[in-house]
């Protein structure tokens, strides 16, 4: 079983026991970011040793500043001397990246589209649906296709041989099965074949192969038709009528982009007010805001000329939510901790100061007798 199936089976899972595949990504964005909550305490934690070792570092840059290599030692040195590890707080961004791409790939697949693509949440009219993406009803007998149209064949087809049918015989690779036999051209048939390796039969059941029903996706429009191929040769060919597509605006998805683009600046912004400190100097400040109102406005705009699926920027949207009430919660609990280490080192202090002002006592009580 591959990750895309897998995450598909997960959703759908979650589906059932939610009520909608909405849901289903929410709790499994949910889940995903629970699984990583030590990971997040520790980036978060890294980040705090930072500020407090920022004096430090500063100290030892600016006394081997011209000696590059010695002051890269004296570095590691120091990194090793207070257990810090400055690539730390880059972890957690690099275990969610291979999720969200899974997740979209999950979201981009025949698979999902055939079965929850067209699904609704809340204001979400199809999870399936990008900014601008061309709309088809399926199972209507023909497709809805530009002169780019892409397709992709089912997991399975029901193949008829001449002396029995075979039902659900696996299709190898169908995400290339499907081939374009000529040009598309306006209200003309589209041509499709397929070669008979794509099916998984002995080499004596290829031969005997006269038909087979395929269920078609065409990527562009999400749409889904059941097609019957007739053999001829080694290819299984089909026409099937068409219809020019029609390009449509999804104001649903721009809004999550909206969303998406307000949830990451406000978790930029409580990472930034988590961070700031007295240690930071102008410049570092300056480049740390300036990123803040930049990183999401270009993150923004290239989910505008990319086309990322609704359940995607669902996934999403929901991550940065969790993300700020996450950042929230574990610094709350550093600043105990921290208040705490300081409440116990000041008790040991006062008590190392009691123990002083004794032997100080005690010894001019000492010097008065003599």
């Amino acid at each position: 079983m591959d990750f895309v199936t897998l995450t598909i089976d997960i959703l759908n899972k979650l589906a059932h026991f939610a009520g909608s595949y909405g849901m289903a990504i929410i709790i499994f964005t949910i889940l995903m970011r629970v699984c990583l909550w030590p990971v997040n305490v520790s980036q978060q934690r890294s980040m705090k040793n930072m500020q407090n070792l920022t004096p430090k570092m500063k100290m030892i840059q600016e006394k081997y500043k011209n000696n590059p290599q010695l002051m890269q030692q004296k570095m590691m040195e120091f990194y090793k001397e207070n257990n810090f590890n400055p690539t730390a707080g880059c972890l957690p961004m690099l275990i969610q990246i291979p999720i969200f791409i899974m997740l979209y790939s999950a979201l981009m697949s025949p698979q999902f589209i055939q079965m929850a693509g067209n699904t609704n949440f809340l204001f979400i009219n199809r999870l399936d649906a990008t900014i601008k993406s061309n709309a088809g009803v399926s199972l209507d007998g023909k497709f809805s296709v530009t002169k780019n149209a892409q397709f992709h064949a089912g997991k399975s087809a029901n193949v008829v041989l001449s002396d029995k049918t075979l039902e659900n015989v696996k299709i190898s690779k169908p995400q290339k099965a499907i081939e374009v036999q000529g040009e598309i051209q306006k209200d003309a048939p589209v041509e499709l074949k397929m070669t008979l390796d794509n099916l998984n039969l002995s080499f004596a059941e290829l031969n005997k192969v006269k038909e087979a029903d395929i269920s078609v996706m065409n990527i562009m429009t999400k749409e889904t038709e059941n097609i019957k191929f007739t053999r001829h040769g080694d290819i299984l060919i089909a026409s099937v009528p068409t219809v020019p597509a029609q390009d449509e605006v999804h104001f649903d998805v721009i809004l999550l982009v909206a969303l998406f683009g307000i949830t990451i600046w406000l978790s930029q912004k409580v990472m930034m007010a988590t961070t700031s400190n007295k240690n930071q100097d102008a410049t570092q400040a300056a480049i740390q805001k300036s990123m803040g109102k930049i990183m999401p406005i270009m993150i923004v705009l290239t989910f505008v000329l990319i086309p990322i699926p609704a359940g995607a920027l669902l996934y999403l949207v929901t991550s940065n939510i969790f993300q700020i009430a996450q950042t929230v919660i574990i610094n709350k609990q550093l600043e105990i901790e921290e208040n705490n280490k300081q409440k116990q080192t000041n008790s040991k202090e006062n008590v190392i100061d009691a123990k002083v002002i004794d032997a100080q006592v005690v010894e001019n009580k000492d010097q008065d007798k003599k």
